[in-house]
């Protein structure tokens, strides 16, 4: 029986899709790689009622993560659409879950990257992105953004950074990925893949 396939977790919380269609994006980058696979999770919605009211399992899209997706990743993508230039609070409230994998070191020199969707231009993907890669840092993770060799970095008048990908889903959060948005996303993806696979060698046995 062969081993499973490493895989890098991507890992979101999406509100209107346009953060779950860019997840998709970044996992088929992934998956264009050969020796490494995608894993698409997201995390449920955070509500001010003290009961739980959420099924364990979402009526539809990927399942709900658990921290087992993330000790035993290859790599991680972590998206979110912006909150006053913030990660949502699903997401952070996610990764406040974390401590046991910092206390053991789960992912240190893992690769690691982060992306977004805004509903206005300059409402705030860059400072989510930066927001986004802090605790990714307090776990001793590598960060990898997008360089400038993809050149649609270049062209785009929507989304892209090299912090990580971006999308300007619009007012009403409709706005489909154009083309740009579309082919950095990938890029991210492969290039998170080939970083995992390379560091993988690298990497001191934590728990």
């Amino acid at each position: 029986m062969s081993a499973p396939l490493p895989y890098v977790l991507v890992l979101y919380y999406s509100r209107h899709g346009a953060t779950r269609a860019m997840a998709e994006q970044l996992a088929a980058g992934v998956e264009s790689c050969r020796g490494i696979e995608a894993r698409l999770r997201t995390v449920p919605p955070v509500s001010p009622t003290c009961e739980a009211v959420d099924p364990e399992i979402p009526d539809e899209g990927a399942v709900y993560a658990s921290l087992d997706d993330l000790r035993h990743c290859a790599g991680l993508a972590i998206g979110s659409p912006t909150r006053f230039g913030n990660m949502a609070a699903p997401l952070k409230h996610f990764l406040d879950t974390t401590s046991e994998l910092w206390l053991g070191g789960a992912l240190i020199d893992k690769p690691a990257t982060a992306f977004t969707s805004t509903s206005s231009l300059h409402g705030g993907q860059e400072s989510t992105l930066l927001t986004m890669l802090v605790p990714l840092l307090h776990h001793g993770m590598v960060y990898a953004g997008l360089p400038y060799s993809e050149t649609e970095l270049m062209e785009t008048t929507t989304g892209g950074t090299p912090y990580g990908a971006s999308h300007l889903a619009g007012k009403r959060s409709d706005r489909t990925l154009d083309d740009h948005e579309r082919q950095l996303a990938r890029a991210q993806g492969r290039r998170l893949s080939r970083l995992a696979l390379a560091l993988a060698t690298l990497q001191e046995p934590h728990s």
